[in-house]
């Protein structure tokens, strides 16, 4: 397992893995690899993530206060950058080199590279190559996390491929083995030298049966599921903005890539209204950010599941529009 996630990890530099149980724990080891490789404190996240609930994850984690809620002191040394346009990289600059913190003391920046709970947020063209360029300026690692839109999803391995940029770290989880407890995160071989044995460790971790589970779903994906996340992604996409163009009143915008698909009515009512109507048809949806409908179904999705799928969606909007 861990041979194949060095393979296709989206780095060209050899890779080493280490393997645990969930998301949240590969981003806590990989925070953990960050500061100890660069021997630095600060880490710096963005407004809109999510990233995990055990304390690390959740000091990352910034897209609702009700995870921090009861919770504090959180882990110190965590700032949160604001998320997606070109223009925002100003302020790592401007404002936290500047005034909070000199670069030499920022261990890592973790981002998810589609934010998910935070609304299903695609960055602007430039913005991910910009942090990879800070990155490379200040010496600071940089973490994807692709716990939810990597393995397959948007039509890549990795969803930060979709820009063509390197991390140094990716922390996967979910869908690599479909649905089985299985988390890790991949580094470049020279962050990992950097730490000894007994610096990290997990008990379950890379367990048999979640590791047969992830080799599996890997030839799954390369052998034709991530095409077919492409195509549906494509089909889905072209239907929703369809349906925008009859209800531009309550359907602010379409957005994503591959099936991870955010549909985004305005406010968080309207956008609950809808998931709930969907819901009494028989279509399963979840909310996302303030106001968003996230579009996620599973990688198997054939074309003509999308096209119903499509219809009832269709039709809770219809629905939702004609009460407004």
């Amino acid at each position: 397992m861990c041979a194949e996630l060095a393979r296709i990890a989206p780095m060209k530099e050899k890779c080493r893995v280490f393997l645990g149980n969930s998301g949240t724990e590969a981003v806590e080891g990989a925070i953990k690899l960050a500061r100890h490789a660069t021997g630095r404190q600060n880490i710096v996240a963005f407004l809109g993530a999510f990233h995990g609930r055990t304390m690390g994850s959740t000091s990352l984690t910034a897209s609702k206060a009700k995870y921090h809620a009861g919770f504090g002191p959180l882990l110190p040394g965590v700032y949160h950058a604001p998320f997606g346009k070109v223009e925002d990289l100003k302020w790592f600059d401007e404002v936290l080199f500047e005034r909070l913190c000199p670069p030499e003391e920022v261990a890592a920046i973790i981002l998810e590279p589609i934010q998910g709970e935070g609304g299903y947020i695609v960055p602007e063209d430039g913005f991910l190559q910009g942090i990879r360029a800070i990155c490379d300026k200040y010496g600071i690692v940089m973490i994807a996390d692709e716990v939810q839109a990597g393995a397959g999803r948007t039509g890549k391995m990795w969803s930060i491929q979709n820009w063509d940029v390197e991390p140094d770290i990716v922390a996967t989880a979910k869908g690599i083995a479909s649905g089985m407890p299985l988390g890790a995160f991949i580094a470049r071989d020279s962050l990992m030298a950097k730490w000894s044995a007994g610096h990290h460790g997990t008990t379950y971790g890379g367990n048999p049966l979640a590791c047969v589970a992830a080799l599996e779903t890997i030839k799954l994906l390369e052998g034709g599921l991530m095409g077919n996340a492409k195509a549906r992604g494509d089909q889905l996409l072209a239907g929703l903005r369809k349906i925008q163009a009859v209800h531009p009143e309550l359907v602010k915008d379409v957005r994503g890539i591959g099936l991870m698909i955010g549909v985004d009515f305005g406010t968080h009512e309207a956008a609950e209204a809808v998931e709930w109507a969907a819901f009494q048809r028989g279509l399963c949806t979840l909310t996302a950010g303030k106001s968003v409908v996230r579009i996620s179904p599973p990688l198997v999705l054939t074309e003509a599941e999308a096209a119903t799928g499509l219809r009832i969606f269709g039709e809770a909007v219809a629905e939702v529009a004609a009460k407004a």
